[in-house]
């Protein structure tokens, strides 16, 4: 029997690669960077189906230059690449990776609240350099963590493992989302505020709000001027959801104190880019998921995801089950 022709954007991690190779006739895009749009577009007119990451755009120009098309399965918990309208309407089941990744997300975004109160990368920079000559009264003072505020906006899945693991650094926890978490205000305390009171009490900021047209420039120049001047800014969301230069603007006047950054807008950041100069900026690329373990599994859900749509059968973690009726 003739296996379904697969197009595989980029290399994964083997336990979900391997389930791929060996169930389906797949061609795995080899270069570190995105297929380019045409050549996208060209597997996709022979595709079954697709393993996709978020910079791959699948909407109704690609759909509906690929005929045998069954299922697209992306890499990631979002899922801004995908028109799921367009998709349902020509019957390709979406798919993506929830829940895999948020206590290693919520790690990262802890990792880098410490990073950016304590000034660490500043100071490797500092002892590499050889400025280190003595222990000094003044040298590199931060903020403190312990007994602060962490005001969170969005209290889905990340932002819930991100208040844990502050109210284990005997945080106050503030957040502001649509909906009232009735499990951050019994288990953590927190408390549910307007996002004016969340950027005015906040010592910490904390991003974990999906990118729609509302949440667009969510943090802008207003929002800026709305925080503490101690405040440090945590975005581990999507990048559009800040303004970039609104932010390099702030912390250059140190109108805030810091920001740690795992998603930018534009993604990547060029090197030239203005907030590398900045002290209090820490800046990372986009690596909230990965550890060997999440990432494993992550791939594995995709290809499960992929190899279910292929078969006819619904995807454990579809986001269009409307499709296969």
């Amino acid at each position: 029997m003739t296996k379904p022709r697969v197009f595989v954007t980029r290399i994964l991690p083997d336990r979900g690669l391997q389930k791929v190779l060996a169930q389906t006739d797949a061609t795995v895009w080899q270069e570190e960077l995105p297929p380019p749009r045409a050549v996208l577009l060209d597997w996709a007119r022979q595709a079954d189906g697709l393993l996709t990451l978020l910079t791959d755009k699948i909407d109704a120009e690609l759909l509906d230059a690929a005929p045998h098309l069954k299922v697209v399965a992306n890499f990631a918990v979002g899922f801004d690449n995908f028109d799921v309208p367009a998709a349902t309407q020509r019957r390709v089941l979406m798919t993506n990776t929830p829940g895999v990744l948020t206590d290693t997300t919520a790690d990262l975004a802890f990792t880098l609240l410490m990073a950016c109160a304590r000034r660490i990368v500043e100071g490797h920079t500092y002892a590499k350099n050889g400025h280190w000559r003595t222990w000094g009264p003044m040298l590199l003072m931060g903020q403190d963590i312990h007994g602060a505020t962490l005001g969170v906006a969005g209290i889905g899945r990340i932002g819930l493992a991100m208040a844990r693991r502050a109210r284990g650094f005997g945080m106050r926890i503030l957040y502001h989302d649509a909906f009232r978490s009735e499990v951050a205000e019994q288990e953590l305390g927190a408390v549910a505020v307007s996002k004016a009171e969340l950027l005015a009490q906040s010592d910490f900021v904390s991003l974990h709000v999906p990118l729609t047209p509302e949440t667009y420039h969510y943090i802008d120049a207003a929002a800026l001027r709305t925080m503490k001047p101690n405040a440090i800014l945590i975005n581990t969301a999507r990048g559009p959801v800040v303004d970039t230069l609104a932010l390099y603007e702030a912390l250059k006047a140190q109108q805030i104190f810091a920001a740690g950054l795992d998603v930018t807008d534009p993604e990547p950041l060029p090197a030239e880019h203005p907030l590398y100069t900045l002290d209090n900026a820490l800046v990372v690329p986009h690596i909230a998921s990965a550890s060997f373990e999440t990432r494993s599994r992550m791939a594995e859900m995709a290809a499960d995801n992929l190899l279910a749509g292929l078969a006819g059968q619904l995807p454990p973690n579809c986001l269009n089950p409307e499709a296969l009726r």
